[in-house]
Parts: C-alpha cells; structure tokens; sequence
C-alpha cells in the first residue's frame, strides 16, 4: 500500500468523515483513499471556498474535518480560509501535497506560509512513519483547538508502506477536559455571590449544549443576565434572561444592562475589542471574571480581576456544586419586563427609509426572520451590512450561526453556509452577503446547486463596498474605486440553476414566501437592493474605536 493510500485510510478511520478540497495530481490518491475509505468529499469550485466550508463544518458539526488541496496553487489559494481557521482556532486539518524538486513550478515553502497566517504545520517524512505522522497532526489539531498544515511531499506519497506500520486500527486519544483549581472555584463563587448585577458573557469556548446547561443554572442562581460573544450567538435563545449578542451587534438597551453590571464572567470568551466595544461596555466599578481552559487566553485582551483556568462546562458545574442560596441579583420584576419589551433589535423603534426603489435592510431583515422556517442556520459575511442578518435574523441555538469573522475578509459568506449546512442538514441554511462578497465568491453557488442544498442567499445590495463607502465618504474623498454600476446578481444565479427574485419593496417578498410553501426543489437567491443613505450602526461604532 502506498504512503497516500494509506494515510488517506488512517485518517478516516480516525474520525475524519468530511473532506473538502479541490483535486489536482498531488492530492488525488489521498483524497480518493479517504472517499474508499467512508469519508464524503465535498468538491469546491477553488481552493478558498472549501477551507472555508471546512472551518464552517468543523464550527458547527463539533468534530474535526480536513481539507485537501494541490501542492503550491492548491495551497495558495485555499489561504484566507486557511487563515480564519487559525485566527479562530478550529480544530482544522489541511493535506496538502508538496513539491520538494528545486526546478519544480509548484515548489514553495508551505511550511513558511502556513506559520505567517498561524497555523501549525506538520509532514509526512517516510513510509514507515507515515500513519503515525498523520494520526498525531489530527491528534493535535483536535487536542490544542487549531488548523494544522500537514505537508506530504510528492515523493513521500508513492512509496510504499511497510506491513508493520499501518496503525489506523488503533484508538485516538480523547481530549480530557481542563479542571479548574478548587481554590479558584472558591474565588469565582465569592465573586457571585457578592454581585448584585452580574452578566454571564458567553464565547467559543462555551459552545456546547453541557456548558449551555451548566452556565443556565449557575445563573439562575445568582441572578446573572445572560449574554453571548457573535461567535457563540443562539446559545441561549429562548431564555427569557438573554440579552442576545454583546458587543458591537448588541441592542441600545442590552448595552446599557451589560454596562450595568457590577460582574462580568466571561465564560470561553476573549473580551476582544469586538465583546467589549472597545471596553467601553465594561462599567468603572465592575469586577471582571475569565474562565479559560487556555491559561495564555487569560487576561489577554483586557485586565482581569480574577482568571480561572478551566473547561467551562467542568467550572460552571465546580461553582454549582458549591452550593448557596439563590440570589434575585439583576433579574428583578423590572428587568424583566425591559427585556420582554426593548431587548430585541426587532422591538426598537426606526424610521423606515425605503423607497420604490431600495428597500431598508431592517426592513428587509425583520420580514425574513418572519417568512423563513426558525429551524434555520445562517451563515454571514463580512461588510456595512453585516449587523443587520446578525441582529434581526433569530437562530434556534449555537449551531444556528456560524461567523468566519476573526480575519474580517469578505467573501466567505456563501462557503461558511456550505459548511454549516452540511454539519445541520436537518435546517434550512441561510447565506447574508453582501454584494460584493457575493460576486467575489459566485463560483460557488455551483456547488450550492450540485449539492441539492435547499439554501436561501440573501445578497443587501447597495452596489459597493459599504465599509469604505461609509467610512471615506463622509469626508468627501472620492468613491470611485468602491462603487460599482447595479449588477443584476439574481440573473447570475438563475445561470447557476437557482431561482431567484429582485426585491426592492416588502411587496417583493412574496416570491419567498411562495418558495418557502412549496418543494424547494431549487435553491433561491434573493437580491435585495439595499437603502445605501448612511452606514451602519455598528460600523459606525467600530470606526469610533480605530
């Protein structure tokens, strides 16, 4: 058996049952190894499209998935999603071929490149440690959370496979969960228990229905309001105590609860400029808390009060077990009835500022939340219009949104909802793009198509880039180069076999609802042309903080 063959095998029957890539010579008997072996193979159109449908599967299916591509272009152009994987820490791993011949065309060092964008790198150095060499690059990407670049040189893969050294047989090793010190469980409690309005901020690390369980009760006890990271939105959807998404996409009146808070523990979450709004939703006198199975995570981004080291789940059930009588804290009669009143983003008063020409993408966004199926999971790219999906879109829980945000590159929306909807094919997949991110990502609505996924595309077209039209605009710079004529995007899709309808009024959208009632049988892009007067709040709030 060759070196390809054979690790193609290991690693499915280690686990990995979802590989994503775009085939070329380099990586065909591997890829076609791992398909023999029970892996599906999700065909991309580029290399960039399947690492990013290989973070997003990774992100909500909880498991390991692997991306393959051709040794030099295949690497290079698979490198945004590449890096988003690793900025975001996903459990991700990346075969990729390697020529190593010095006149070869293809050469490059992958290695290099992988560690400039974060990621970990491993190869494949001869046959007989082959097997082993690959089962310990999944080991580690699964055990350390990260995006690993295993290189197999060409040469490497044709040779041949001593009888001895297949090991795919054998177990993997499961990841033990972080136990938080008793002495800091102890402090964690006290600080609880001396709050009168604590918030729980939810993030990455809490993405689990255990932690969601365990960190639900703690806060009942202690009176604490619930909050989550965009990462981690969805995970308490329902609870009449959440507060939604903290930061940037959070509502006037969620932000004026969390900069409230005399305590706030974040559960798996950085803090980042993004969670805090450039720390100015952290009040003067609040007491901030860090749970992090990652000790370097720990105060990383903002001083900390205390820093707990700890699996969030394992901590949360730590502080439970402690006992205590349970304490109103934040959640009095009136804190309830602002909640149910004010806290979603649908509830907050506007003035619609559509015309017959260009519909109000709050508009446009409430009317979807309510004409699509809530078992849903959307995906979002990057730009002026991303706020609106993330906030008035609801998500039935964690793995109802997916959001490849931590390099900020547009584009990656459409591949991110391939991904998810894969890891939840029991929901309708939602993709919010932008127009620009639309076009630049186009060639994928064929694989949308080839995969049969029922999915909805939902393109706020305002003809530029928003960000720097909104940004550089209001100081009479010159836009040009980031306005664009109209472009009719639905008739690209219908071209990629979708069906698709133009929306410039509420009126439009009766074309949804029908394609809702009926079979779904095709997928539907919706180009919704946007108002484009102003930008958006929550840019509007980032460039304050740049």
């Amino acid at each position: 058996m060759k070196v390809a063959e054979a690790v193609g095998r290991a690693l499915t029957a280690a686990g990995v049952d979802h590989v994503f890539g775009v085939v070329g010579s380099g990586n065909f008997h591997l890829t076609n190894a791992m398909v023999a072996a029970g892996a599906r193979f999700v065909a991309a159109r580029h290399e960039g499209g399947a690492a990013t449908m290989a973070d997003a599967y990774a992100r909500t299916s909880g498991t390991v998935a692997a991306l393959s591509v051709h040794q030099g272009p295949g690497l290079t152009n698979a490198v945004t999603g590449i890096t988003e994987a690793a900025k975001s820490r996903t459990p991700l791993l990346v075969l990729a071929a390697e020529a190593t011949a010095q006149r070869s065309n293809f050469r490059i060092d992958q290695a290099v490149l992988a560690h400039s964008v974060g990621a970990v790198t491993a190869r494949v150095t001869t046959a007989h440690d082959a097997v082993e060499q690959a089962r310990a690059a999944l080991q580690r990407a699964r055990h350390e959370r990260c995006t690993v670049l295993l290189n197999l040189p060409l040469e490497v893969q044709s040779l041949d496979v001593p009888d001895g050294a297949l090991l795919d047989a054998l177990p993997m090793p499961v990841r033990e969960p972080v136990e938080p010190s008793g002495a800091a469980v102890t402090e964690l409690v006290r600080a609880l228990e001396g709050a009168r309005r604590p918030v729980f901020v939810a993030g990455r690390g809490a993405r689990t229905t255990g932690s969601r369980d365990a960190l639900t009760a703690l806060a009942e006890r202690h009176g604490a309001l619930l909050a989550t990271s965009a990462v981690a939105r969805g995970l308490f959807h329902g609870n009449d105590w959440s507060l939604d998404v903290s930061g940037g996409f959070a509502s006037p009146h969620a932000t004026e609860l969390i900069q409230g808070a005399d305590l706030i523990v974040a559960w798996g979450c950085a803090l980042n400029m993004w969670t805090m709004r450039h720390g100015s939703l952290i009040g003067p006198d609040a007491t901030v808390v860090q749970v992090d199975d990652d000790p370097e995570a720990l105060g990383a981004h903002r001083p900390i009060a205390l820093g707990v080291t700890g699996d969030v789940e394992r901590t949360a059930l730590r502080a439970l077990a402690a006992g205590g009588e349970r304490h109103e804290g934040y959640r009095t009669p009136g804190t309830a009835a602002e909640l149910a009143a004010r806290v979603r983003w649908r509830d907050v008063p506007y003035e619609d500022e559509g015309t017959r020409e260009r519909i109000d993408p709050r508009t446009l966004s409430i009317a979807l939340d309510g004409i699509l199926p809530a078992e849903r999971v959307v995906g979002v790219d990057s730009g002026n219009f991303m706020g609106y999906p993330s906030a008035y879109l609801s998500v039935p829980d964690h793995n109802g949104f997916c959001f490849t945000q931590a390099f900020q590159s547009i584009g990656l929306g459409l591949a991110t909802t391939i991904g998810a909807a894969l890891a939840q094919p029991d929901r309708l997949p939602v993709a919010a793009l932008g127009d620009g991110g639309a076009l630049m990502s186009a060639v994928e609505l064929d694989t949308v198509r080839r995969l049969g996924l029922p999915m909805v595309v939902v393109v706020y077209n305002d003809e530029g880039y928003g960000a720097e039209v909104h940004h550089f605009g209001p100081d009479g710079f010159a836009l040009d180069t980031v306005t664009f004529p109209e472009t009719d995007i639905a008739a690209v899709a219908r071209g990629y076999g979708f069906e698709a309808v133009t929306v410039r009024t509420p009126a439009d959208l009766k074309t949804v609802e029908d394609w809702v009632a009926g079979p779904r049988s095709a997928p539907l892009l919706i180009d919704a042309k946007v108002t484009r007067d102003h930008g958006s709040w929550w840019l509007e709030e980032a460039f304050r903080g740049h």
